[in-house]
């Protein structure tokens, strides 16, 4: 299920890198030097959040109705 999240990623000035969140998990979020990065990051961290959750038995939201990731690939076409 974790492949099925809505994923942001920004530039962050503030950081000086990119930030990659997910939307429907709380405070899931993940930093990386490039988008790259930062996607892979933040799959590693959307585990985590699911593998946290379930021990903790806590609810775990499904998988909205947003559209996937839209890759940098896209943006660079």
């Amino acid at each position: 299920m974790a492949g099925r999240y809505a994923i942001e990623i920004f530039y962050s000035e503030e950081d000086e890198g990119y930030i990659a969140t997910v939307p429907e998990l709380p405070v899931c979020s993940a930093f990386g030097e490039t988008e790259e990065e930062a996607l892979k990051e933040v799959k590693v961290a959307i585990g985590l959040w699911l593998e946290a959750a379930e021990k903790e038995g806590r609810q775990i939201p499904k998988p909205g109705e947003k559209e996937l990731l839209k890759t940098f690939v896209e943006s660079r076409s």
